[in-house]
């Protein structure tokens, strides 16, 4: 290839690679800052616990509910197509999130900025599989897509307190219309059209069954508390996602080619990656959501100080994953991968201790904060370089499509389980330490209020009884993180066999199915 031709060639990859960051960055700051400012939405659009935990839950949903659609267009009509359109889209509902007015416009427009960016996520993705094959290069493209999207998630929280601060809570979402503008131009510069030639139908069926299993599930852990589990509406929900899950097995058995190609869980680098991706979310990120009410609520900070103090949760993830790609062309993902996992458990039993100290601060959380973040970046990128590594180039946003799948799908189901864990725990104390000073309704109000930060004006309950509540609500919510994620590790070991599978620096497709 003459010499311009290959600089040409390099110069596009980069530009390519610069737009792929930029759309991670507007994705992960999307999942970091808007917690950060949940304190605040609470106040200005008074939004109570359920509605706080919706607007996270409906963005999360929505992209768990079009990623196997937006891989299996992308593979059909084209990654850079689907990307363009997908940027563009997140930008225009980024617009009318930030222009809402009332908590449930918010919801709705962050659905609809769920759907556009699961399209983004899943083709920035395969659009690097595609256009980074070789394996250095490979690695050094996801570690800077790693390094940005991990920019986006350690900085989240400062840069949406800051911009509450200084312009409002409309621009934490405004400002990705300004950089969607910017990354389409990048788009349409550096990125290379790549599809899978062999690529079927979109599998509607399984979509839409799979889509309302998951929606049904968190839908009843979120609001079972409100209509008891017990009661007809909530039985008759879990009954439809049940029903729904079964229908979505039974769909994907008789479609030629369903959107989840069963075949790639014979693959142990692939299927251990992926518990990988779902353990993440079984713990860290959902987490994110309720930190930020923990430094405010249960330690008394400003929403500036909190945000700040959320930074040595998130920060880590910004520094490690380049270390990670570097380790993975040494060793194998089934020793990083668990590795990782494990040190995220470590980190939530430390941060239960600090939370519990005699006099909790910052400092107390800080070291379990630190070790948390530290073991998703080591974490996040070789999950995401593994799966898409152990298929073929052609199946890359199958690949991406499910590893994003199981990491959305645990994150809505764990920002649910989380929320009723915070909620059991503060309800609880609440009984033993004010025994019939309120009836049963009154009682849950006052669990929801403070559970979602709101601990002012409590009518007559001591500031000790208050913070008390909060520490058993986020231990046991600590517990449960810790637990889960170690589980998981276990499991991901048990599944890489990490004895018999190779560095899948490049390509795992060699990969024996067992």
């Amino acid at each position: 290839m003459p010499p311009d031709s290959v600089s040409s060639s390099r110069a596009r990859s980069i530009i390519a690679l610069l737009a792929a960051c930029l759309s991670s960055l507007m994705f992960g700051l999307e999942i970091s800052s808007v917690p950060a400012i949940l304190p605040t939405l609470e106040k200005v659009l008074h939004a109570d616990f359920s509605a706080l935990q919706w607007i996270m839950n409906a963005y999360t949903i929505a992209v768990t509910t079009v990623l196997m659609a937006a891989g299996t267009l992308a593979d059909r009509y084209g990654r850079k197509r689907v990307f363009l359109i997908g940027i563009a889209v997140f930008g225009l509902t980024s617009l009318i999130a930030g222009l809402a007015q009332d908590v449930s416009l918010l919801i709705v427009a962050r659905f609809l900025q769920g759907m556009s960016g699961g399209f983004m996520l899943i083709c920035q993705v395969a659009v690097l599989s595609h256009q980074f094959q070789e394996g250095r290069a490979r690695s050094i493209a996801f570690g800077w897509w790693g390094i940005i999207f991990g920019i986006g998630l350690g900085f989240g929280p400062i840069v949406g307190v800051g911009i509450v601060a200084v312009a409002g809570w409309q621009w934490v979402f405004l400002i990705h219309a300004v950089l969607a503008a910017v990354t389409v131009a990048l788009a349409l510069t550096g990125i290379q059209e790549s599809r899978d030639p062999a690529a079927g139908r979109l599998d509607i069926a399984g979509i839409a069954t799979l889509s309302l299993a998951v929606f049904c599930l968190a839908f009843f852990i979120t609001q079972g508390p409100a209509l008891g589990f017990a009661s007809p509406a909530a039985l008759g929900t879990i009954g439809l996602g049940a029903a729904s899950l079964v229908a979505f097995v039974v769909a994907e058995r008789l479609n030629p080619r369903p959107m989840f190609d069963v075949s790639v869980f014979g693959i142990r680098a692939f299927s251990g990656a992926i518990i990988g991706s779902a353990a993440m979310n079984i713990s860290f990120w959902p987490f994110m959501i309720y930190l930020p009410i923990w430094y405010e609520a249960g330690l008394g900070y400003g929403s500036v100080t909190a945000g700040i103090a959320l930074l040595a949760y998130t920060l880590p993830t910004l520094v490690v994953p380049p270390l990670a790609e570097r380790l993975m062309l040494r060793y194998r993902p089934g020793i990083i991968i668990p590795g990782g996992l494990f040190t995220i458990g470590l980190g939530f039993l430390l941060m239960k201790s600090g939370s519990a100290a005699a006099a909790p601060s910052w400092l107390t959380m800080l070291p379990g904060a630190l070790l948390a973040g530290i073991g998703l970046g080591f974490t996040n990128t070789p999950v995401t370089n593994t799966t898409t590594g152990a298929v073929s180039s052609d199946r890359a946003g199958m690949a991406s499509g499910i590893d994003m799948s199981a990491r959305m799908i645990s994150l809505a189901i764990n920002i649910a389980v989380m929320g009723f864990i915070l909620f059991s725990g503060v309800l609880s104390h609440l009984k033993s330490a004010l025994p019939n000073a309120m009836d049963a309704d009154d009682l849950r109000l006052l669990a929801e209020r403070i559970s979602a930060g709101n601990i002012t004006a409590l009518p007559d309950i001591p500031a000790e009884t208050v913070h008390d509540a909060l520490v058993a609500g986020f231990g046991g919510v600590m517990l449960y993180g810790a637990i889960g994620v170690w589980l998981l590790a276990a499991a991901s070991f048990l599944t890489f066999g990490h004895w018999r599978t190779p560095a899948c620096a490049k390509d795992c497709s060699t990969q024996p199915a067992e």
